[in-house]
C-alpha cells in the first residue's frame, strides 16, 4: 500500500498521515520531500520494532502538500495537537497560560485573564500558573490600588467598598481619586509589569520622603506600603536575569523511560514562573526528537517570545525559528547557549527538570504499588491502568450533577475528569439511583459507540461508585443493557457511623466485605472517593451559583444587554418586568412594540 503511493507523490514539502484499518490516525509527520520520506517506510529493514509495528498497522495514508517546509512544520504541529496520534511524541498538558490584563477605559480594571485576547487592553504574561498570577495581583492591589471589581459593580457603587478601607483600591467608583490620579496609578502599574520597577520604586521613594518632610505621615505610610508590596512581588520571582529581557527557557531531562520538560518564562527581566511537562515518549525517541516535537506543539496556539533558549540542539532549529517568526510576526531566536547568563538560565531549568522527574518517578513507583495492592484486595486479575470513580451531588434534587474522576499509574488524571448535568426530567428529585443510571448510561453508551474494540485506552479497568448495594445494582443493570459484562465494578458505602475506615465494599456476585483498617489499598480507595466527592460538590456549587445569578430576561430572544438594562431601569427588577402589562412594556424607551409583545408572550404565553 505504501509503495503504491510512491507513483503519485511529488518531490515537494508536505504532511502525511498514517491511518489504521478503523481510520484512526497512527502518526502525523512532515517532510521536505514527501516522496523520499514515504519511500523510507517502504523499505523492509532498518526500522525499530515500534516503527515496524506502526508500518504493519498502517492501512491507508493521506497527504497534504505545502509550498514550504515551514508551512509543513506548522501544519504538522496543529494536526498532532488535534488528532493526538498514538505513535507521535505527545504534549499531554495543554492548558492555556494566565495573563494579567489592564483593560482600556477611563478607569481601567486590572484582572486575571486566560484564553483568547478579545478584550481591549494591555496584556502582561504569560505566568506559569493561576497561583503566580493571584499572588502578583494580590500584591499589585496593595502597590497600585487599581480596581478589580466588574463594570456593573463599579457603575452601581454609591460608597467605597471594603478594599478602599484596607488600602487595596483607590475607589475611583465614588470619586475618591481623580481621573488623572488614577491614570498615573495605571501608568505606574504598567511600567512595573514592563520591567521598569526600579524607576517606579525610586519615584515612590521620593514621594514618601517628600510627604514625610511635609509631616504628611499618613500619605508617606501609603507610599511605604506600596514599595513593600512591589518588593514582595520581586521576592516571589526568584531568579531574575540581568541581560535576558524576554525568553522562554526550555530544558529536557530523561530517566527511567520518562521525560520531563521544564519551561521557564522570563519577561521584562522578570521570572514569571515555570511549568513542568511530561510528554508521552517511546524508548527510541532521542532528546532532539522529543524537544523538537514538544516545541512544535507547545507554540501551536501561543505567541512565542523573542528568544527561545534550549538545553538540547536539533537539526531543524532554523526551520522552527522561521516558523515561530511567522506566527509572531517578528524575528524569533531559537538557540542553545554555551556560556554566560543564558547558559545559567538553561542549567537552572535543567536542574528543575531533573528534580521534577525524580519526584514523578518516586510517585509513579508508589502509585504502582498501590495499584498492585488494590488489585489484590479486590481480586482483580492485574493492577488497573485506568480507574473511573463516580459520584452525584444535589440538594433535594435541585441542580443535580454527576461527576467522574479518573486515576491511574500516574495518579489523578484531572484533564480527563467529566461532569454530567442530570437531564432526565422524569427523575424523582433526589433519586440517586436514577441519577447514577443516567450518568453511566451516557458514559458507557458513548464508549461502546466510539471505541467498541477498546483500543483507544479510554475504557476503565475498574469502576468505583460512591454508594452501596442499590447503586451497584443500578450500575450493573446499565452495563448489562449495553452488553458490558466483563468490567470490574465495586461500590463503596460509608459503613457504620459513616466513619472513614469502616467502609463496606459491594461487588456484583459477592457478599459485602471490608478491607483491613490500616490497609494502604483502603486509604487509596478513600482518596479516590474523596476526590470524586470534592469534584462533584464543586461542580454542583458552580451550577447552583450560576443559577442564583441567572436572570429570566436572559432567556428571551432579542433581549441583549442594552434592552435588559432599559427594562431593569424602568421596572426595577426582572420580577416586575414579568408582571408588567403589554402597554407598560411598550412605554419603555428602546423597546419596540414587537419586542414588547415578545417579552409579554414569554412571561404570559401567546394567549
Amino acid at each position: 500500500m505504501i509503495r503504491a503511493h510512491l507513483a503519485t507523490l511529488v518531490d515537494k514539502p508536505g504532511v502525511y498521515r498514517m491511518l489504521d484499518s478503523q481510520g484512526a490516525v497512527l502518526y502525523v509527520g512532515k517532510a521536505r520531500s514527501l516522496r523520499k520520506r514515504v519511500a523510507s517506510y517502504a523499505k523492509l529493514g532498518g526500522h525499530s520494532n515500534r516503527i515496524a509495528r506502526m508500518i504493519m498497522a498502517t492501512a491507508a495514508m493521506e497527504f497534504i502538500t505545502t509550498e514550504t517546509e515551514t508551512e509543513a512544520l506548522l501544519l504538522e504541529a496543529n494536526l498532532i495537537k488535534r488528532l493526538k496520534p498514538r505513535y507521535n511524541v505527545l504534549l499531554r498538558d495543554d492548558k492555556s497560560f494566565p495573563h494579567i490584563l489592564i483593560e482600556d477605559g477611563d478607569y481601567p480594571l486590572m484582572r486575571k485573564h486566560r484564553g483568547a485576547r478579545r478584550e481591549k487592553g494591555r496584556y502582561f504574561g504569560p505566568f506559569a500558573s493561576a497561583g503566580a498570577v493571584n499572588r502578583t495581583l494580590n500584591q499589585m492591589q496593595k502597590a497600585f490600588l487599581l480596581r478589580t471589581c466588574s463594570d456593573s459593580v463599579f457603575e452601581s457603587r454609591t460608597r467605597p467598598c471594603l478594599l478602599f478601607q484596607i488600602k487595596r483600591c483607590s475607589a475611583p467608583c465614588t470619586g475618591e481619586i481623580s481621573a488623572e490620579g488614577y491614570a498615573a496609578l495605571v501608568d505606574d502599574a504598567c511600567r512595573f509589569l514592563e520591567g521598569r520597577s526600579t524607576r517606579v520604586q525610586k519615584e515612590l521613594s521620593d514621594r514618601m520622603a517628600e510627604a514625610s518632610a511635609a509631616m504628611a505621615f499618613e500619605r508617606a505610610a501609603v507610599y511605604r506600603d506600596r514599595i513593600r508590596a512591589m518588593t514582595a512581588i520581586q521576592g516571589h520571582q526568584g531568579i531574575n536575569p540581568r541581560i535576558t529581557a524576554e525568553a522562554d527557557v526550555v530544558a529536557l531531562h530523561r530517566e527511567g523511560g520518562q521525560a520531563c520538560v521544564q519551561v521557564f518564562f522570563f519577561r521584562n527581566h522578570q521570572n514569571w514562573g515555570n511549568r513542568a511537562y511530561y510528554p508521552r515518549v517511546a524508548a527510541e525517541h532521542d532528546e532532539a526528537t522529543i524537544i523538537e516535537a514538544f516545541l512544535g506543539q507547545f507554540y501551536t496556539d501561543r505567541v512565542p517570545p523573542r528568544m527561545v533558549l534550549l538545553s538540547h540542539p536539533f537539526e531543524s532549529m532554523g526551520l522552527l525559528a522561521e516558523a515561530l517568526g511567522t506566527v509572531a510576526g517578528r524575528r524569533v531566536v531559537v538557540a542553545v547557549p554555551s556560556r554566560g547568563e543564558k547558559r545559567e538560565l538553561v542549567a537552572h531549568a535543567g536542574k528543575n527538570a531533573r528534580e521534577a522527574l525524580a519526584r514523578r518517578l518516586a510517585e509513579t513507583s508508589s502509585q504502582a504499588r498501590l495499584l498492585e495492592g488494590l488489585a489484590g484486595a479486590l481480586g482483580l486479575e492485574a493492577p488497573p491502568q485506568r480507574i473511573e470513580i463516580y459520584d452525584n451531588s444535589h440538594i433535594q434534587g435541585a441542580h443535580a450533577v454527576g461527576a467522574m474522576v479518573v486515576a491511574g499509574p500516574e495518579g489523578f488524571a484531572r484533564g480527563q475528569y467529566r461532569k454530567f448535568n442530570i437531564k432526565d426530567a422524569a427523575l424523582t428529585p433526589g433519586d440517586d439511583f436514577g441519577m447514577m443510571r443516567e450518568v453511566l448510561t451516557r458514559r458507557f453508551s458513548r464508549l461502546v459507540k466510539e471505541d467498541p474494540d477498546r483500543e483507544a485506552g479510554n475504557w476503565p479497568d475498574l469502576v468505583i461508585i460512591d454508594g452501596g448495594q442499590g447503586q451497584v445494582t443500578a450500575a450493573t443493570a446499565v452495563l448489562a443493557d449495553l452488553g458490558i459484562e466483563d468490567l470490574a465494578l465495586v461500590g463503596v458505602a460509608k459503613g457504620t457511623d459513616r466513619d472513614a475506615g469502616k467502609e463496606v465494599f459491594h461487588a456484583p456476585g459477592r457478599r459485602p466485605f471490608a478491607l483491613p483498617f490500616r490497609s494502604p489499598a483502603l486509604y487509596f480507595v478513600q482518596r479516590m472517593r474523596d476526590e470524586a466527592h470534592r469534584f462533584a460538590i464543586g461542580t454542583h456549587r458552580a451550577k447552583r451559583a450560576k443559577a442564583a445569578t441567572a436572570n429570566p430576561l436572559d432567556e428571551i430572544a432579542g433581549i441583549g444587554p442594552a434592552r435588559k438594562r432599559a427594562l431593569l431601569a424602568h421596572f426595577g427588577s426582572a420580577k416586575a418586568v414579568a408582571r408588567a402589562g403589554l402597554q407598560d412594556l411598550k412605554a419603555v424607551e428602546g423597546i419596540s412594540a414587537a419586542m414588547a409583545e415578545t417579552v409579554y408572550a414569554h412571561f404570559h404565553g401567546d394567549g
